[in-house]
């Protein structure tokens, strides 16, 4: 008897539908057979399931068994087809009720007590199943709240194989998991670190204001010491909330990582924080099932980048078309798989080695050494950094200034929110979220200027010698520091501001200080 039933294939944030089908014939010596292009893990599931249905108390008969997975040019790999088998072989036996499988897609992994297991990747099979006209998804238990965020589908969590099949069989009932993903992103977030903690700094904490406001990517320069790391850890603390699709969108890069957690869904934007020596496959992504790298994981969020220079130049270099481009590319030989990477850039660094420079009082780095560790940040990446800004070293009277005294967060964040706001009007109807999203195209229509602002610009562009890249940057930046003072068009004092902000830069790697 033959029977089919739908299940999802995974490659990358890719998915596909698959159709588990099953055939048991008297025909021929008794074997269990499974084809359909499959990779190590699935070839090992056929014992797998069979001492499962066996535990679970269904036997299979000495007869021709034949399990394919459908299409046959689909690479399948992974442990999610399990209970998609076991369905199929089950509706061939006449144990499950063939017609009530109908516009249900089912994925799980088996254990040998018929437990089903948690797998990852349910969130993008569940709208790709969706998308195929499926109204019902039979996933673990475990997986249930990650695939109730997508509306519209009927997620059923089962805990073990028998009581899925009294499930389809109308024997027992099942409540749909329910899950809210406005209520969810409602719950004010905590952070653990604020702005009122830190001491001074009154220009970093502008240019990191301005950069979280319209997503710019920011360089922090400064000595030891001087709490640029400090900074960067509170901006989760001002972060824009998520929007539904966002929220959408991170969820389904960490549920192909396998990164969710009990909760089922990321309801704030990620932090990403690497340490120098990650490898270039950790940072793009990779291995023989492409999965995300941290460039994706920040997807939405920030990628913050301490001690920049110390990293591997070869994995600085990967930065330059992600940012540019806002996806990357990984090509395997199975296939190529293509990620999401619309982060902040946040950097910090010292100056030089011994991290004092311009003080020549305590730098002891000579000229060249200075020049070798700054010649570590490539041209062409430090061109796609909108803002610099330096932190200085604290005073003694500063350090010992009340917290009160600092401005908070939750006042940063309602500046930032107020500008955010008024990109989500302005863009509303396009594909752009953020002034740092504006293309070529949108320039002239978004970021137009009078004529002493023409003026203004002519003359920074021919002063510090900024690149095509760089100019639209900087027009990008001074959209968003018009947006933070609620102007409707760019100003000489926005775009003066924005101008410092390239100009620091220029400072160091020029050698001008």
């Amino acid at each position: 008897m033959f029977s089919s039933i739908n299940t999802v294939a995974l490659y990358g944030m890719n998915a596909i539908m698959i159709a588990a089908e099953a055939d048991i014939s008297a025909g021929g010596l008794p074997v269990f057979e499974m084809v359909g292009f499959l990779g190590s893990e699935v070839k090992e599931s056929r014992e797998r399931i069979k001492t499962a249905m066996k535990n679970s108390g269904y036997i299979l008969p000495p007869k021709r068994i034949t399990v394919n997975l459908s299409p046959a040019d689909v690479r399948k790999s992974g442990s999610s087809y399990d209970l998609a088998v076991a369905f199929s072989l089950l509706s061939s036996m006449g144990i499950v009720l063939g017609k009530n499988l109908e516009k249900t897609a089912v994925a799980g992994e088996l254990s040998l007590s018929g437990e089903v297991k948690a797998i990852t990747g349910v969130l993008p099979m569940v709208i790709e199943a969706k998308q195929n006209g499926c109204d019902r998804f039979i996933v673990p238990a475990d997986n249930a709240m990650e695939g109730a965020a997508v509306e519209g589908i009927k997620i059923i969590g089962v805990k073990n194989l028998q009581e899925a099949v009294a499930y389809i069989n109308e024997e027992t009932e099942i409540e749909a998991t329910s899950f809210s993903l406005k209520d969810a992103l409602a719950k004010p977030q905590v952070s653990d670190a604020d702005f009122s903690s830190v001491h001074s700094q009154s220009a970093a904490r502008r240019g990191i204001e301005v950069a979280v406001a319209g997503m710019h990517n920011i360089l922090l320069i400064g000595p030891p010491g001087s709490g640029k790391s400090m900074m960067a850890k509170c901006i989760p603390s001002i972060l824009p909330p998520l929007t539904v699709d966002e929220c959408l969108e991170i969820s389904k890069i960490y549920s192909v990582a396998g990164l969710l957690g009990k909760e089922g869904i990321v309801t704030k934007r990620p932090f990403v924080s690497p340490h120098h020596t990650i490898s270039p496959n950790a940072l793009a992504g990779g291995g023989k099932i492409p999965k995300p790298g941290a460039v994706s994981l920040a997807h939405r969020g920030v990628l913050f980048l301490d001690e920049f220079p110390e990293f591997n130049m070869s994995s600085l270099e990967i930065l330059r078309q992600p940012i540019e481009d806002k996806v990357i590319h990984v090509q395997r030989t199975a296939g190529a798989c293509v990620f999401p990477t619309d982060f902040l850039l946040i950097a910090a660094m010292n100056p030089c080695k011994c991290g004092y420079f311009p003080n020549r009082k305590k730098c002891s780095c000579t000229p060249v050494q200075i020049n070798k560790y700054l010649s570590k940040i490539s041209g062409p990446l430090l061109d796609r950094i909108d803002i610099c800004v330096e932190s200085s070293e604290i005073k003694f009277d500063e350090l010992m200034a009340a917290a009160d005294e600092e401005e908070s967060s939750e006042k940063i964040r309602e500046r930032i929110s107020d500008a955010v706001e008024i990109q989500s009007k302005r863009y509303e109807g396009t594909k752009l979220h953020f002034n740092s999203d504006i293309g070529i195209r949108e320039i002239k229509l978004y970021c137009k200027l009078g004529l002493k602002e023409e003026r203004l610009i002519n003359s920074s562009f021919k002063k510090s010698c900024l690149s095509a890249r760089g100019f639209h940057r900087l027009l990008k930046t001074a959209r968003t520091i018009a947006d933070l003072d609620h102007s409707d068009r760019i100003k000489c004092r926005h775009l003066s501001e924005a101008i410092a902000y390239k100009e620091i830069d220029r400072r160091y790697w020029n050698g001008e200080i």
